[in-house]
């Protein structure tokens, strides 16, 4: 294997981790692309899924992190971090936070009624699995994951009731444990997927 990145920029591991711990838009970044490996490694070698594709990070008409084929049907799913700024550890040792459930800029999208907006917000079946990156809770690498289905909807005034109703809430909350819509276990849910299919 080559040298690793901190021999080829000539950085210490210190001086990365201060570059990294002072630059919060960097540290997001790092973080998220992270969390989808850390998804890949953790979840995504189980027998039922025969494949897994990544997405083209630059391609802004298809969202999903990882497409995985399980039991035979496609299921795209999206990975997504806490705001930092959201997180507290609870009295009783629970955990909560807010998911930001976003496009990273903002696109012009297709609502299912042939409407076009520009929006930040994600459409309601652009995917179908959220995976939020809880590593904040704890500093350990566990998920959270909901049906896209089942996630909140926006609350912004500036869109009608009907591009309401097709946009994904920006901020969701998490908890830890899991409450639902979320669940620490995928299986399930991809089940029933696969089953309404």
């Amino acid at each position: 294997m080559d040298d690793s990145i901190l021999k080829k920029w000539q950085i210490t591991d210190e001086e990365l981790t201060h570059v990294v711990e002072s630059s919060p838009s960097l540290r997001g970044i790092l973080l998220g692309y992270i969390a989808e490996k850390k998804f890949q490694d953790m979840f995504l070698s189980h027998p039922r899924i025969t494949g897994v594709r990544k997405a083209d990070d630059h391609d802004r008409t298809h969202k999903g992190d990882r497409t995985i084929v399980y039991q035979g049907i496609e299921i795209v799913t999206e990975v997504k971090s806490l705001q930092t700024n959201s997180i507290r550890l609870l009295s009783d040792g629970s955990w909560i936070g807010k998911a930001q459930v976003d496009a990273s800029d903002r696109r012009e999208v297709t609502l299912p009624n042939g409407e076009r907006l520009t929006t930040t917000c994600l459409v309601a079946g652009e995917f179908d699995l959220l995976a939020v990156n809880l590593f904040a809770f704890g500093e350990t690498w566990k998920f959270a994951f909901a049906r896209n289905d089942q996630l909140p909807r926006s609350r912004w005034r500036g869109y009608t009731e009907t591009q309401r109703n097709y946009l994904l809430a920006t901020l969701v909350d998490v908890r830890w444990p899991p409450v639902p819509p979320f669940f620490a276990d995928p299986f399930p849910l991809l089940d029933a997927m696969v089953r309404e299919r």
